[in-house]
């Protein structure tokens, strides 16, 4: 429909679906139609949906007409219920196959396991289990949506903008006689969030009536979608570089290839024209019709994030631990907040599967000698430690091979501590590092690239005899509230003059051994941390950190340059909130550890910041941050290491395809702005927004241009922000992107849009031009005294 089955002409103007002729039909398009396992879930099944054995209820599941949503029978009437009585494929992270969920485990033998099935969701949605009628049912949805997410993961940016105008198109045709009536164009219009004016929506449809009987068919629609997605600032861009106002030959192309930073030879530039040129006539005699550049333009080539940056390691993994980055998580069992919210293995899943390296097992003495894991002295609920252990087990390594940390916080008896040592030898088995790689006094910590593919603990461990007598009493506890109280014993242990006992270890020898390069030590300052082996490590509370970066800022990024810290949320965050990453990263901190099951800009810089050297959870940190005797100061940037300044231009262009904000009603309609963000060290953070267009989603134009000075770029992030303005009540995000500023691309690129819980809203995306210059700004900021 959208595609064009003659060849094009190479004046044609360039539209959004000009890759070729196509069906009507969303699943013909996606090529399963005739998939049995997708004609099985077309059909549709009374599927058994299971909470608990107590909780099981009948529900019908089907596929829609879309080949992209799955329908979920609800008798809730809740708005939060409809929203969940359905979801999309690329929604799903993974299919479990089998009783391999708590729920479904604890049914037992009441049902057959080839009959069940887990399906897990990418963003913090609860994950749904589900008893089907028969194992063909459960094999062929299994099998179904893997399909499904498999053809949809490999289509192009054209191809998903086909298949979304297709979706929207079967939805407007009420009567579904294949043709698009006036009224039911306007239906279409208002779910793909346009609002055009009566006259230019009436001349558009008199347009394309060609056959004026006031219905479209066939290539009727596609003549009309075809206007509807054309471009005319891509248009804008192929004129400004096309010699003839026509086509682009490989000289014009190369000039294209050159202003965007781009491999500019001329064998490129016909290799382009090769790959993204339809037209036969403009291939043959080596030119780019504006069909062909808007195909390029559209795909992955030519995304903001650089690539390379994305699909493999990149950055050197031979340098010491504490020279990165680390991918951390607080509280890592829990689905939400930390005073009633569930405990389970679904987060480890999420987060081991997007590159989390460094989980967190809150541990306490179970039933049966059993250890469980749960937000102590509170309401949630509790998961086993040999589940937990089982889940990371299989998942560790599946997004990365290079070492995961188990951040221990014990709280466990002696005798269930040796319980959880000889679950993690049983289950983890060689995966475990349970002694030191080489027998050498340490000087410094291993690489990732030494450690690949071994599961670190961290914990506390017995000093030995002649170190300290009572070192068994230190603790890196994350209770803040637990500090003051020690604090106070001291003091009052202190003005006893008898002598105290030999105290008695409260620690696991079986546990204390698997602790080998992450030993868990209370803080006691940066001199005498200096004074001790690299292997040990402290914990901070986020106050803490920052307490520390304002009074001693030089002197914590040195001790990050040989030792790891690992900052958490203050306990006060009930709700499972965040704080902002960025000002432990400007410090060198490595495991600075989030709430993934919360959502946010704290989330979104995470995000940001891991998606490069391949996603694999380790970024290298910049050299100044790596330097034993560094005089980089967090909080403050006069000139010195990482100061180089640098002019980033962005210009904002437009938006494509954006959806309606969750909380609006079917008729309404967006009215989008942009906000540019940069986030660095304090002097380089700035935003920045856009005028708001108002009722339109679909198409939105700002061609606004926004100058942001930085200062310290190595530690910059930026952040494009989409949302809806709202007279009534506060805006609405729509979609967001983040990346590091070295991983940004110049030119004109476009900015694939991701949900609020990280996951891809395709087909939206920003289009924007980057522009990055040095400069020669100094800073009016002065350096402050630190002290050690």
């Amino acid at each position: 429909m959208l595609g064009s089955a003659k060849k094009a002409s190479p004046t044609q103007k360039n539209g959004a679906g000009t890759s070729g002729s196509k069906s009507t039909d969303p699943l013909k398009n996606l090529g399963v139609h005739d998939d049995e396992d997708v004609r099985r879930m077309l059909q549709g099944a009374a599927m058994m949906k299971v909470r608990s054995p107590r909780w099981q209820r009948r529900r019908m599941m089907k596929l829609l007409d879309d080949g992209l949503t799955v329908w979920c029978e609800s008798n809730k009437t809740s708005s939060r219920a409809k929203s969940r009585q359905s979801f999309t494929v690329t929604d799903v992270e993974c299919v479990l196959e089998g009783c391999q969920s708590e729920a479904l485990r604890k049914l037992g033998r009441k049902v057959k396991e080839d009959e069940c099935l887990t399906i897990v969701f990418k963003g913090p949605r609860k994950s749904l289990d589900i008893h089907c009628p028969t194992q063909e049912d459960a094999q062929s949805w299994a099998r179904g949506i893997r399909t499904l997410q498999g053809r949809l993961e490999n289509m192009t940016q054209t191809q998903k903008l086909d298949h979304w105008i297709h979706a929207y198109l079967k939805q407007a045709d009420l009567n579904n006689d294949g043709k698009m009536s006036y009224e039911e164009v306007q239906t279409l219009l208002q779910m793909i969030n346009i609002d055009l004016s009566e006259q230019y929506a009436r001349n558009l449809f008199k347009k394309c009536d060609r056959s004026e009987d006031g219905r479209l068919e066939h290539g009727e629609i596609e003549l009309f979608c075809r206007e509807l997605l054309r471009r005319p600032e891509l248009d804008a861009v192929f004129q400004q570089y096309s010699a003839n106002g026509t086509v682009l030959s490989t000289v014009d192309l190369r000039d294209f290839l050159r202003e965007q930073g781009e491999d500019a030879s001329l064998v490129h530039a016909q290799s382009l024209i090769l790959t993204y040129e339809l037209n036969e006539w403009a291939q043959k005699n080596q030119y780019m019709t504006p069909n062909g550049f808007t195909m390029y333009m559209l795909s992955k080539e030519n995304v903001l994030f650089n690539p390379e940056h994305r699909s493999h390691v990149h950055q050197d993994m031979k340098q010491p631990l504490a020279h990165y980055f680390i991918n951390s998580s607080h509280n890592t069992y829990l689905t939400s907040d930390q005073l009633m919210g569930e405990s389970s293995t679904e987060p480890y899943m999420r987060a081991l599967s997007h590159g989390c390296r460094c989980v967190e097992l809150d541990c306490w003495d179970g039933e049966q000698g059993e250890p469980v894991i749960y937000h102590g002295h509170t309401l949630t609920s509790k998961v086993t430690f040999r589940e937990v252990i089982h889940t990371i087990n299989e998942y560790a390594f599946k997004a990365s091979p290079y070492p995961l940390i188990l951040s221990l916080e014990n709280h466990c008896s002696v005798e269930q501590q040796a319980e959880m040592a000889r679950q993690l030898r049983s289950i983890l088995g060689d995966k475990l590092l349970s002694k030191p790689l080489t027998d050498k006094e340490l000087q410094s910590l291993p690489s990732p690239e030494a450690l690949k593919g071994k599961i670190l603990v961290k914990g506390k461990k017995e000093r030995r005899e002649e170190e300290s007598s009572s070192s068994s009493e230190g603790s890196s506890s994350e209770d803040e509230c637990k500090s003051e109280h020690k604090a106070k014993a001291k003091a009052e242990c202190k003005k006893c003059t008898c002598v105290s006992p030999q105290p008695v270890s409260k620690l696991s020898p079986e546990l204390c051994e698997l602790v080998v390069y992450t030993r868990a030590v209370p803080f006691k300052g940066f001199q005498e941390a200096a004074c001790k082996p690299p292997n040990e490590m402290s914990s901070f509370s986020e106050s803490e950190a920052l307490k520390h970066i304002k009074d001693s800022g030089k002197f914590f990024v040195r001790h990050n340059a040989r030792q790891l810290s690992r900052i958490y949320p203050s306990g006060q965050r009930v709700g499972s909130s965040n704080y902002n990453p960025q000002d432990m990263w400007n410090a060198g901190c490595q495991i600075v550890a989030l709430n993934f099951q919360t959502p946010g800009e704290p989330m979104d810089l995470n995000q940001g910041r891991f998606l490069a050297n391949g996603g694999c959870g380790y970024v290298l940190k910049p050299g100044f941050l790596r330097q034993a005797e560094s005089e980089f100061n967090p909080d403050n940037t006069g000139g010195g290491p990482g100061h180089n300044p640098v002019l980033l231009t962005v210009r904002v262009i437009s938006a494509q395809q954006l959806p309606k904000s969750p909380r609006d009603k079917p008729i309404s309609i967006v009215d989008p702005y942009v906000w540019v963000e940069t986030h660095g060290a304090a002097i380089d953070n700035n935003k920045k927004k856009t005028h708001r267009i108002d009722n339109n989603g679909f198409n939105p134009r700002w061609d606004c241009t926004f100058k942001f000075q930085l200062h310290v770029p190595d530690l910059v992030l930026v952040r494009f922000v989409v949302e809806d303005h709202d007279f009534t009540s506060r805006n609405d995000f729509l979609g967001q992107f983040t990346c590091p500023l070295s991983s940004m691309r110049t030119g004109y690129r476009h900015v694939r849009l991701l949900k609020e819980d990280g996951t891809s809203l395709s087909p939206s995306t920003l289009f924007i031009h980057v522009k990055l210059t040095p400069s020669h700004s100094t800073p009016t900021k002065k350096v402050s005294p630190q002290r050690a």
